[in-house]
């Protein structure tokens, strides 16, 4: 009797076998070749960049003891992160009259320029150099014989070179104000209560900003590794090939000329 197979089994065996397939049609010695071994490095730096800066989150605070009353110290914090539109973080600063107990506040600064193109670039260079590991690794032979692909891929390397180097300097020095519109002396400066005589203002919880200087510090790895694939991009390129033909025509012309004369 011959076994015959439902049409439920044939349907589970046809996305595995094409899974298969895929994965047997993967080139992996590809990634250790340069071409190859920098873009996976591509791939989880541009994760570390943007998961860094747009996971981070901090707090900053004030201590205000108002010297009328003899209460516990009022203690102010303030948590923000990314995007780091400070302008828009309340927090509530006690008074020291008594007519009202406090009075809304908010940081000062908007600093989620830098912050949304750091992460955005980092996205992109993310999704980009996953496709174009997908091409080298399965789809090799028409990387090679279309010459379009290699050029493509040289400018578009060369462009998130630029742009990874803009990115990182302009989120290092958002960065930097960052810190300094959240820093706890900066809170007590915006807060009137404490330019008084009615209270006694000292400084809370200081913001941790480990996470995002390690961010800053990936996008800058992220640029020396862009600007180091050119090299091995452009080697791929016709460009590449046609500074060669160049470079040898002249020797090869001057050695036929120099036969000539022997035979003469």
């Amino acid at each position: 009797m011959s076994s015959t197979e439902s049409p439920s089994q044939t349907a589970d065996k046809s996305p595995r076998q094409q899974v298969d397939r895929l994965l047997v049609g993967l080139r992996w010695r590809r990634l250790e070749e340069p071409l190859g071994f920098i873009k996976v490095l591509q791939w989880l730096f541009a994760i570390f960049a943007f998961g860094s800066c747009g996971s981070y989150s901090g707090e900053t605070g004030a201590l205000v003891r108002c010297n009328n009353e003899a209460k516990d110290v009022s203690s102010i914090i303030v948590s923000f992160g990314y995007p780091f539109r400070l302008h828009r973080i309340q927090y509530e600063m006690p008074l020291c009259d008594d007519d009202s107990t406090s009075k809304t506040m908010h940081l000062m600064g908007d600093f989620s320029a830098p912050a949304e193109f750091f992460v955005t670039l980092g996205i992109f260079s993310f999704f980009y150099t996953m496709a174009a590991l997908v091409l080298y690794l399965r789809f090799h032979n028409l990387y090679t014989e279309n010459k379009r692909f290699p050029l493509v891929d040289f400018c578009v390397t060369v462009s998130f070179t630029f742009f990874w180097l803009v990115a990182a300097a302009a989120w290092g020095k958002g960065l930097t104000d960052v810190k300094g519109a959240t820093r706890p002396s900066s809170l007590t400066a915006a807060m009137s209560v404490c330019h008084g005589e009615d209270a006694v203002c000292s400084a809370g919880a200081t913001p941790s900003m480990g996470l995002a200087n390690i961010s800053v510090l990936f996008g800058f790895i992220n640029f020396f590794l862009w600007a180091g694939n050119c090299w091995f991009v452009f080697k791929e390129t016709p460009w590449h090939g046609q500074g060669q033909d160049q470079g040898q025509g002249p020797s090869q012309e001057s050695a036929a000329e120099q036969g000539a004369v022997e035979k003469q």
